[in-house]
């Protein structure tokens, strides 16, 4: 279960770059590579052309969600960026799905690269010193290869430091994310230093993935959420073809049967991950994550939380184990029905 987190002030003048190595990352190779993952989850993989991604979502037959990924597009594989501790469990589950006529091979790459991610509203500095000038101003997922000149201790020359450079932080918030072999690391998480960016910890990602209400796996993306219900539309079409989950997705947003929602709340106390939240002594929701900041003379916590459709959202003022509360929207969820008319 999730733990308060003690955040410090995160997002200043100067970029942050945190260290995701951990999150897992699946490589899929082979000529069926894109049919295949468009068959397995909610976004529409066949409309990407190499240098371009998306988010997507893994879920279960009745549509619950397994875990968001992030997926990239390169000219002879897809490679997804998935949960920390996700990595088998994906693995595992896109393999049963594989049939003997099927061209897809997976691999589990976590080990043998880095992810970085850089955040903040001067991101796009830390990418032009870096060469990706190219990149500034794209959409978000959009990537390229990426060389810097490395020089050789002892020998008076070069070597190249290879990696790749996609535009997004992961939240929605300004930067950039990195990747690449895992015995570059160190050089490259160095040239972002010295390019400005500043290094924090997971604890601080996870104080802003909070506050921007990106959902995980095991607080927000259980057997008992589906991808809507999470605010994730953007993560799911509704043009394309059939896939695993598809029907009941499809379902809920043809009748608006959404019975929850992801919300931030803010309050002045804090409270346990997992507490019930009433309106008029009514029970109307429970507490997903939360973070926790205080200084000597303010305390102030955020949390999200699934809140029932018909209580209400923004604006709406609710009871926390008798601590009041506010309901808040957040950056990174929407909460629109889809029509082909609103496309």
């Amino acid at each position: 279960m999730p733990t308060l987190v003690q955040p410090n002030n995160i997002l200043t003048a100067q970029p942050a770059v945190f260290n995701r190595t951990h999150w897992d990352r699946i490589r899929l190779t082979g000529a069926d590579r894109v049919r295949f993952l468009h068959n397995q989850t909610t976004n529409n993989i066949e409309q990407l052309s190499a240098g371009q991604g998306c988010h997507t979502v893994f879920v279960t037959s009745t549509g619950r969600t397994i875990d968001l990924a992030s997926v990239y597009a390169l000219p002879d594989s897809l490679l997804l960026s998935v949960s920390p501790g996700m990595g088998k469990t994906l693995h595992d589950w896109m393999d049963r799905y594989i049939f003997f006529s099927d061209k897809v091979t997976l691999t589990i790459e976590s080990q043998e690269n880095f992810l970085f991610t850089v955040v903040g509203e001067n991101a796009d500095k830390i990418a032009r010193s870096l060469g990706a000038e190219a990149l500034v101003g794209q959409p978000t997922f959009s990537h390229q290869s990426m060389t810097l000149p490395e020089p050789e201790p002892g020998t008076g020359s070069e070597s190249a430091l290879s990696f790749n450079m996609a535009v997004g932080s992961d939240l929605a918030l300004p930067g950039y994310t990195l990747w690449g072999p895992k015995q570059h690391a160190d050089s490259v998480w160095q040239a972002l230093c010295k390019a400005g960016a500043n290094p924090h910890d997971n604890d601080q990602w996870e104080q802003l993935r909070i506050q921007q209400g990106r959902p995980m796996p095991a607080s927000e993306l259980t057997d008992d959420d589906n991808p809507l219900e999470a605010g994730l539309w953007q993560s799911v079409s509704f043009e394309k073809g059939c896939y695993i989950g598809q029907e009941t997705i499809a379902r809920l947003n043809t009748y608006q049967g959404v019975k929850k929602r992801l919300w931030g709340i803010t309050l002045n106390t804090p409270v346990p991950v997992g507490s019930t939240i009433t309106a008029e002594g009514t029970k109307i929701g429970k507490v997903t994550s939360l973070a926790h900041a205080s200084t000597q003379n303010f305390t102030e916590n955020f949390g999200l939380a699934y809140i029932r459709t018909k209580a209400g959202g923004e604006g709406l003022t609710v009871s926390i184990e008798g601590n009041p509360a506010q309901v808040t929207a957040l950056p990174f969820t929407t909460h629109e029905y889809y029509t082909p008319e609103a496309t």
